[in-house]
């Protein structure tokens, strides 16, 4: 009798109407609140990674402790640019090919849990291509993988640190024309390269966000001191208080280069014009 009466009042006119216009609500609403998107995929995001999702910055840098959730937020992200941006097209990169999958598995679970998530087209084990025309691809961090793309709307730098400056350098070029968003997220790694670069040099058009494992309320406290403890003081200062440490090997210090530098003197070599 019961299932009789919930046949009888899917098939309601009026009913299937009242349907369509909340979700029709819940689209648009979400659609300029990718916030509500989380939600809906099971994931309560902290308030920096609400602040994150709701930006609209064009140029992100996130340097975030290791287990903070800067892979999540920047996952659904790419699930939102997709969703409600039909045919954008949304580039996952990362140093490895291992650790860029690894970043697509998250963008594929996000949109596995949610309860009606938007047809795809077509799915591969690095592209998932939607049915409004948006593609995310994700790429291992080689120049000769990328080049072949353009009009990117989102591009999304994980383990930013550990890419190379060339491979950096010949991916902005992508954003041009397009107009994209550009998203770097990662631990430091030394004070060098340009991650170091556009964290400490980069000017203002950068929305910055740092968030250590004291800042992280996942990561409990004699974990982290045993952590400490384990992998010696270079590598915690780096990986969970998020510091751009001097590398190893460094002869002189980055601050005694950087202050030893004068723009008065002219070069020894090359052109003086």
């Amino acid at each position: 009798m019961l299932s009789e009466k919930h046949n009888d009042s899917s098939r309601n006119p009026l009913l299937m109407q009242a349907a369509r216009r909340l979700i029709e609500q819940r689209q648009t609403e979400e659609a300029h609140d990718p916030v509500m998107l989380a939600r809906r995929a099971g994931f309560e995001p902290d308030a920096w990674q609400q602040d994150i999702l709701r930006s609209s910055a064009r140029q992100t840098i996130m340097l975030v402790t290791r287990q903070g959730g800067k892979s999540t937020v920047s996952s659904i992200r790419a699930l939102h640019k997709a969703e409600y941006a039909p045919g954008s097209l949304i580039l996952l990169l990362a140093p490895s090919y291992r650790q860029s999958k690894e970043l697509f598995r998250k963008v594929k679970d996000a949109y596995a849990a949610l309860p009606s998530p938007s047809p795809l087209a077509s799915e591969s084990a690095l592209e998932m291509e939607f049915g409004n025309g948006s593609r995310i691809v994700a790429l291992p961090g080689k120049e000769e993988t990328i080049r072949g793309f353009s009009g990117v709307a989102l591009l999304i730098v994980d383990e930013a640190a550990r890419v190379s400056d060339a491979l950096y350098q010949s991916v902005r070029p992508m954003l041009a024309v397009s107009g994209g968003q550009i998203i770097l997220l990662s631990t430091p790694f030394g004070k060098r390269g340009f991650f170091h670069h556009e964290w400490t040099e980069g000017g203002a058009l950068w929305h910055r966000t740092k968030v250590t494992a004291h800042d992280c309320p996942r990561i409990p406290p004699d974990w982290l001191e045993q952590e400490r403890k384990q992998i010696g003081e270079w590598w915690y200062r780096q990986e969970y208080l998020c510091e751009f440490v001097e590398t190893v090997d460094q002869v002189f210090r980055y601050d005694d280069i950087m202050r030893a530098l004068d723009a008065d003197v002219q070069p020894l070599f090359g052109s003086h014009s």
